[in-house]
């Protein structure tokens, strides 16, 4: 029996840390999530995460290294062009892009417009790059009144179309984004289509929780369909199976926080024998990084760390534990948008060498890579195992 049987990746949305050489290039120069925030809380105490080795990674006020650290430890770069979620995790599952996804930091184009009003037979508002919460107040009343769906972008490569509850049902807004992803395709072929329902009256509006992820689907194979072809289950928590257009997971879980993502982790390590587990805590992001929320991103953070103890323990000694992120959303800062950024690898094991110092790995594939080896599947074409570091 290989020493290895299950595989659990948890991804703390958005948690990055510290800015890539090229942050400059895409106006993130100075970016660094978790330490800018430490620094911004007057120190971050996770004494969970610390004792993991997050500290051993990067100077992190309040987040002293362990002198013997429960996993090992490091950071890895992103090699796709881009910053956004599906990147991240596509690049994180073995699949680089060469090429980003198109942004449009001026609007979608007439083409663009013109075809969605008329597959969904009414106007729409907005059109603009903004956040979640702006664009509703800006739109939310002429909504109410009109019908009309709005649409705005960002920084990442995202349609998002946003609409009240009670104006147009969930069930027409995913309809609506069905249509969109069905048309945004080659040069407009945004990473991800989203629906982002919201509820309230002018002044009080307020997102709900049956946002939903239409992604592109991936051009290659990643290692979720290569575990799924060797008859390995994989589980997805959170949004992970949006993030890949429903391909490589045999089962899973949505869910409405980060608490619950946790909670659903921990039923699937208690009842999951084999194969994949894969997590997305999204909280981190959307409540708080893109709201510049510095100290609802620190509590999210605190809240995650008084639950490692339960991680660790569900834990076989058959099991490798890893967590990281997907990119950055330095709170700290101006912007809004994703950052630029590393981020961290915690990775654990009873059966697993602690405290081992795996470096600046060069890219997230890298995940990808050590999957291959311990479950002898297909290697990606990018990445490099640290398998034998672990062992």
């Amino acid at each position: 029996m290989p020493l290895i049987q299950r595989i659990i990746i948890i991804v703390l949305d958005s948690v990055g840390i510290g800015e890539l050489p090229d942050a400059a290039v895409y106006g993130d120069d100075g970016s660094d999530t978790l330490g800018n925030l430490a620094r911004a809380v007057g120190g971050l105490r996770v004494p969970h995460f610390q004792s993991l080795g997050l500290g051993n990674i990067a100077e992190l006020e309040g987040i002293p290294p362990a002198s013997t650290p429960l996993a090992s430890f490091g950071k890895m770069a992103e090699l796709s062009a881009g910053k956004d979620t599906t990147t991240g995790h596509w690049e994180l599952m073995g699949l680089v892009l060469e090429e980003p996804f198109p942004t449009y930091p001026n609007g979608f184009p007439e083409e663009v417009t013109a075809e969605f009003t008329r597959r969904i037979g009414r106007g729409m508002l907005g059109n603009i790059p903004a956040s979640g919460t702006q664009i509703i107040e800006e739109f939310g009343a002429e909504h109410l009144a009109t019908g009309k769906p709005i649409v705005y972008t960002s920084a990442d490569s995202v349609f998002q179309i946003a609409a009240h509850e009670e104006v147009i049902p969930i069930e027409q807004l995913y309809w609506m984004c069905e249509q969109a992803r069905e048309m945004l395709h080659g040069k407009h072929g945004v990473g991800r289509v989203i629906a982002r329902p919201f509820i309230g009256q002018p002044g009080q509006f307020t997102r709900t929780s049956r946002r939903k992820d239409f992604s592109r689907t991936p051009h290659l194979p990643t290692m979720l369909d290569r575990a799924k072809a060797h008859g390995l289950p994989v589980t997805f928590v959170g949004k992970i199976d949006n993030i890949f257009a429903n391909q490589g997971v045999t089962g899973g879980t949505h869910t409405t926080n980060d608490m619950a993502g946790v909670d659903a982790t921990l039923q699937y390590m208690r009842s999951q024998a084999n194969g994949i587990i894969f997590t997305n805590l999204c909280d981190f992001d959307m409540l708080y990084g893109h709201r510049n929320d510095v100290e609802g991103y620190a509590q999210a953070l605190r809240n995650v760390d008084a639950r490692i103890p339960e991680l660790l323990a569900a834990s076989r000694p058959g099991d490798l534990l890893m967590i990281t992120a997907d990119h950055g959303c330095d709170p700290t800062t101006p912007s809004t948008d994703h950052s630029r950024e590393y981020v961290p690898l915690l990775a654990y094991g009873a059966s697993l060498r602690p405290g081992v110092n795996l470096g600046i790995r060069q890219t997230f594939a890298d995940v990808a890579a050590t999957i291959a080896e311990l479950f002898t599947l297909e290697s990606p074409k990018w990445g490099t195992s640290f398998a034998s570091l672990l062992l």
